[in-house]
């Protein structure tokens, strides 16, 4: 099950084994913390156990698997936790026999960062729960966020929710916190716009390259220059930003080349329709020809910088001058 499913799974049922796994840490801990919260503990110094799967070698294993069958002390659960625990086939057939008929009033939390190559696949093993904490989406983040803020006491509007996922780069740790900052700056019942969300939250890195490329694209000088100043004010190489003009008219290039509805051409490179309807309205203003310059000559200016013909400051100017004012390469 996804993330966001967990909650109302656990108000059906604890399950005996789970695998939390996925890089999202905070999707991770919160899926634990779920949990454990709903085993009900009252005595968590005798009935929450931690331990590191690396320990669990060999005899360490089997004692580890009859532990499981602890009885929990003035709880009617006993919670285990195990973070980062990768057991191979082998291993895992030790505890195999437990995933089948496991003890009634233990929970076995697995908590891992990912999978290994080299290590058994638990999410397809017989009497594991699999909750997967890995990276979602723009539209479930933009649906998580918006409960997020409703049960902080907020009243948001559906399109600032999805404002603020792409501003904090899809971090759910971060979308937590500045959730929490505006419920002390706009107080119960405040509402979040996206006024608000461009007034209040500091755009990430990577969202504000997003709009670098998106004024690129426009012409629009001044924004591309305010926002260009900002990123390199605060650390962003300048590698990094013709990089990103790079992949952007690499992609626009793509589309203009590819036939088919929005969906499709969606399907194909891996992208959300909206974006890509976006860009052909975007190669329909600039014209095909036009996109496939600016793809070559910001490519060709790349290339050249790596191997040592440009500075990275002349690379990226000479690319901007040729992208607003039709400057030759």
């Amino acid at each position: 099950m996804k993330f966001v499913q967990l909650a109302k799974s656990l108000q059906e049922r604890l399950e005996p084994i789970y695998l939390v796994e996925g890089e999202e840490e905070y999707f991770r801990d919160h899926a634990v913390e779920s949990i454990r919260a709903a085993c009900k503990l009252t005595q968590p110094m005798l009935n929450d156990v931690r331990c590191e799967g690396e320990d669990l070698k060999g005899e360490k294993l089997a004692a580890f698997r009859d532990g499981l069958f602890s009885l929990p002390f003035f709880d009617e659960k006993r919670l285990v936790r195990v973070y980062g625990f990768y057991p191979t086939e082998r291993e895992w057939g030790l505890l195999q026999s437990y995933a089948e008929k496991p003890c009634e009033s233990t929970v076995l939390v697995i908590v891992n960062a990912g999978k290994k190559a080299s290590a058994a696949d638990l999410r397809r093993k017989k009497g594991v729960t699999y909750v997967d904490c890995s990276r979602a989406d723009e539209e479930t983040l933009s649906r998580w966020l918006f409960t997020l803020m409703r049960r902080a006491g907020l009243s948001p509007d559906a399109d600032a929710a999805g404002f603020m996922v792409r501003c904090c780069a899809s971090d759910a740790a971060r979308m937590k916190k500045e959730t929490e900052k505006l419920r002390l700056l706009l107080g119960e019942g405040g509402r979040v716009t996206c006024a608000v969300v461009e007034e209040q939250i500091a755009k990430d890195a990577e969202y504000k390259i997003y709009e670098l490329t998106q004024a690129a694209s426009r012409g629009n000088f001044t924004a591309f220059s305010q926002i260009l100043s900002d990123l390199l004010t605060k650390g962003t190489d300048e590698n990094a930003v013709l990089a990103a003009l790079v992949s952007h008219f690499k992609t626009l290039c793509e589309i203009s080349n590819l036939g088919g509805s929005d969906g499709e051409i969606a399907q194909k490179l891996g992208m959300k329709p909206y974006p890509v309807q976006k860009s052909r309205e975007t190669v329909a203003r600039l014209g095909k020809e036009r996109v496939e310059e600016l793809y070559r000559k910001t490519y060709a200016l790349l290339s050249e910088m790596r191997g040592g013909l440009y500075t990275k400051s002349g690379a990226l100017f000479t690319a901007i001058a040729g992208i607003f004012f039709g400057g030759e390469k």
